[in-house]
């Protein structure tokens, strides 16, 4: 069996991977920047390691890395966020011998890079919100009083160096002129980097998970979020496995086949209420919630390995719909948020309060929290109170 290295190992998506490769009996070793991590207390993971941080020290990093390979004798390495990912494959002749089962980086780039993947979108009569391009953004030309409120400004990049440091940026909401001209005029990440302005799309947001081998889609999964951490939209912490959506299906091929993609991928929409889907962003990591796909017979990091260790793989044309996955530290903190809140009435924080005790447990399986390998519910717990505690 090949070893495999799982790096940024305080993921879920992290832990989610060490367990499916573990219980197969593959090596697997897995790495963070922090003194210990949630994957590093799995049975499943034979060595923790602590790299220095990919932020602040990128060099040091990849150099760290190299060695760590080399010691560890690893064959494939997996990083769990766009950060190291982009790290790795741009750093890729330090690992020679080594497994990225990745695109290449030109390629990545085109898609993560959100305004190249809306004029791609565009060029192939895929819909996106109503979108305009900042590509200069010392040469704003664009009036913002003649736009529709509100509005979302979104950077192109996920990740931006700014003074040798290496920030995650998010997406910005204005409801006026003078609050996007503040964000234009303020935030760092406007000022030095290019970004979109879009139109403000009115739905749910629905999310394709899907695996390609060379240009080839193997699976597709679909979940719904059922409660999300904050309330209003954030982190999924209880989802249910569902369907997938075939229009949604055939524009991610339409995508994902035009850019010869390989490894996984999760592309996002923003669907209204009559159906229509609108293209919000891809994102080329593993997601939060994907120990729910292994749950439902998609195992993705199953797949992966094999298709990179070049085995032919079976893929069931049918998953299990209507499993739920819960992670339940996330979910008391969004019952923790629903309490505080003076935009929730008493009666939904008092309809709260059982939904979270009584959570369809013949149905609902623990994200962190299983029992045949309890070391990382036990840590993230101890980390949990230590938070509590110094609040």
């Amino acid at each position: 069996m090949k070893r495999v290295l799982i790096l940024d190992s305080n993921q879920r998506s992290a832990l989610a991977a060490t367990r499916s490769l573990g219980k197969r009996n593959v090596p697997v070793y897995t790495a963070d920047d922090t003194k210990n991590s949630l994957s590093g207390n799995s049975k499943f993971s034979i060595k923790y390691s602590q790299y220095p941080a990919p932020t602040t020290k990128p060099e040091e990093f990849i150099l760290f890395l190299s060695a760590l390979t080399k010691e560890l004798r690893i064959d494939i390495i997996l990083p769990m966020t766009e950060l190291t990912t982009m790290l790795l494959l741009d750093n890729s002749s330090s690992f020679e011998g080594i497994s990225l089962p990745f695109t290449d980086l030109d390629t990545i780039n085109s898609i993560s890079d959100k305004i190249s993947l809306m004029r791609l979108a565009e060029s192939l009569e895929i819909l996106i919100p109503d979108t305009h391009y900042v590509d200069d953004p010392k040469n704003l030309q664009i009036d913002l009083d003649t736009l529709e409120y509100p509005l979302v400004l979104k950077p192109a990049r996920s990740w931006l160096k700014l003074h040798d440091t290496w920030i995650h940026t998010t997406v910005k909401f204005a409801n006026t002129v003078v609050e996007a001209q503040n964000i234009i005029n303020t935030d760092p990440v406007f000022i030095n980097t290019p970004f979109m302005i879009q139109k403000y799309v009115s739905g749910s947001g629905q999310g394709l998970f899907a695996l390609y081998d060379k240009g080839q889609s193997i699976a597709f999964f679909c979940h719904k979020r059922l409660r999300e951490k904050p309330p209003s939209g954030g982190v999924s912490v209880l989802s249910e496995s569902a369907p997938v959506n075939e229009h949604l299906k055939k524009i991610t091929n339409r995508l994902l086949g035009h850019s010869d993609w390989h490894g996984i991928a999760m592309v996002e929409f923003k669907v209204t209420d009559d159906g229509t889907p609108y293209l919000m962003e891809i994102n080329t990591r593993f997601w939060g919630s994907l120990q729910l796909a292994i749950d439902a017979k998609v195992d993705f990091v199953w797949m992966l390995y094999q298709i990179t260790c070049g085995n032919k793989i079976q893929v069931e044309s049918r998953y299990r719909t209507g499993i739920r996955l819960r992670w339940i530290l996330g979910d008391l903190d969004r019952l923790y948020i629903l309490m505080k809140s003076n935009n929730i009435s008493f009666k939904e924080k008092l309809w709260a309060i059982p939904e979270f005790l009584l959570p369809s447990p013949r149905k609902t399986r623990h994200e962190v929290n299983r029992w045949h390998d309890i070391g990382p519910f036990i840590w993230e717990l101890k980390q949990y109170i230590k938070w509590i505690l110094k609040k």
